[in-house]
């Protein structure tokens, strides 16, 4: 997979954005009996990043797009929006919008910039999706860099729950988040293609499933402790 330098960074687990309190609704997933060996990852991971995933990747490519071309606020907030009416599980919008918030804190110090301003100026809880990317373009990355590293995290983040959830062999885990890289490479590739469009043209892959399990999952939150945010 090619990958940017500040995709990259964005893209490691060590990156201070907040994400490693999210599962992805692998814990859910868990406490439901559809995750509990190695066998069961690759399903559901294929699952997310064809539907969670690649709606990410897509919105993070136009992001990018827009970040390298300096568009005005009015366009970041028409972005953030439309990644909103993508997202219909409440639950999942507010789980978007607190990686956003703490992506956008380390972006601050790490990639000070006129276009971020604008963009926190016009959302100031932007979705993840949108702010990674615009921190690709800032940092100088292409589309393709961002739509790749939101691919990436849309599964990396549940691989890594799943082995503090199950005391998962991390290496096998790490095995089969490798063998996704053909699959993540097409998502990223196809994400590309459409970082130009109106943002209100933009593709919107779902997976009901998953939606329904993140609002089960703030419930169950509030009634129990959960080790994961969502």
């Amino acid at each position: 997979m090619r990958a940017g330098a500040v995709s990259l960074i964005l893209a490691d687990s060590r990156f201070p954005g907040g994400g490693h309190v999210h599962s992805g609704g692998l814990e859910e997933a868990v406490e439901r009996g559809v995750v509990g060996r190695v066998e069961d990852l690759p399903s559901f991971l294929v699952g997310r990043l064809r539907s969670a995933g690649e709606l990410a990747a897509v919105f993070a490519a136009a992001s990018a797009h827009a970040a390298r071309r300096g568009v005005a606020g009015g366009h970041w907030a028409v972005l953030d929006a439309e990644l909103d009416a993508r997202t219909p599980s409440a639950a999942q919008r507010e789980a978007s919008r607190a990686q956003g918030r703490g992506t956008a804190r380390a972006a601050r110090a790490a990639w000070p910039s006129p276009v971020l301003r604008a963009l926190l100026a016009a959302t100031p809880r932007p979705h993840h999706p949108v702010i990674l990317g615009a921190i690709t373009g800032v940092g100088g990355g292409l589309p393709l860099d961002a739509a790749a590293a939101a691919a990436y995290l849309a599964v990396s983040g549940p691989a890594s729950a799943a082995v503090r959830l199950l005391g998962l062999d991390p290496l096998a885990v790490n095995g089969v988040v490798a063998g996704l890289a053909g699959q993540l490479d097409d998502v990223a590739a196809r994400a590309a293609t459409c970082a130009g469009t109106d943002p209100r043209q933009l593709p919107a892959p779902g997976a009901p499933a998953l939606d329904l399990f993140a609002e089960a999952h703030l419930r169950h939150h509030k009634e129990e402790v959960r080790l994961f945010a969502s």
